[in-house]
């Protein structure tokens, strides 16, 4: 079996996912979506979907070239959960660990789908709650290079006039495309039915990714929350 075996996983929404991918195209994936209205099962769930994938692939930790957590933007104490779990996982087995951005991996869910469909860049969009989105730009045929829009927390009206600026034809993808389909399509965004798998969160795009970065040493890996935590808005707000 080929070698170079990556073990992703993302935990920034409300899902948990897990892929493992090789340098031979072999790719394994699970995931935990809890119903609506559940909370998310981070904790509960993402060590024994790693546990999944790897035995179905007939591999151990032992056979991992590195590991790719999800940094983010996402869910505060969901992104906490993923990269505490690689950091551990990382020291105790010398396994070489990247961040890798949520954003990023969402984007590349349009590829090989829409590359010859007339669209020039992707936006990736996740919901961030208090009526904002976290969302990034890049170039549907250069999604290896810098994005466009840098990822950032916007408001409906921000994320229409930054899309609307760039005068492209442009795929809008994840939850926060959904949740801000009329903002996005008033900017000239297509973007698919709201049940498209298009739309998920998934950690195959993390192991893509993680083939092309340095390994950091595994405290340095932080979450990239992209704003303050309301806690901690509400704390400056008291004035303590």
């Amino acid at each position: 079996m080929t070698a170079g075996w990556i073990l992703g996983f993302d935990t920034a929404t409300r899902a948990t996912a897990v892929a493992l991918a090789n340098h031979g195209g072999d790719t394994f994936e699970a995931r935990d979506d809890p119903p609506r209205g559940e909370r998310p099962r981070h904790a509960a769930r993402l060590l024994p979907l790693c546990a999944e994938v790897l035995d179905r692939a007939g591999i151990s930790y032992h056979d991992l070239e590195r590991l790719a957590v999800g940094v983010g933007p996402g869910t505060f104490t969901g992104l906490r959960i993923g990269v505490a779990t690689a950091r551990a996982l990382a020291q105790a087995s010398g396994i070489a660990l990247v961040g890798v951005s949520t954003l990023h991996s969402l984007a590349l869910n349009a590829l090989p789908a829409f590359s010859d469909r007339g669209v020039e860049a992707v936006a990736a969009v996740l919901d961030a709650r208090r009526g904002e989105a976290f969302a990034a730009v890049w170039r549907i045929d250069q999604q290896d290079g810098d994005p466009l829009i840098e990822p950032g927390a916007f408001t409906p009206q921000a994320l229409l006039e930054s899309l609307a600026s760039l005068g492209l034809p442009l795929l809008a993808l994840g939850e926060g495309a959904v949740e801000f389909r009329q903002v996005l399509e008033s900017s000239g965004a297509f973007v698919p039915d709201d049940e498209a798998e298009l739309h998920r969160v998934t950690a195959v795009g993390h192991c893509r990714i993680a083939r092309d970065l340095s390994p950091a040493d595994p405290a340095r890996i932080a979450p990239h929350y992209l704003r303050l935590p309301d806690a901690e808005i509400a704390r400056r707000a008291a004035g303590t």
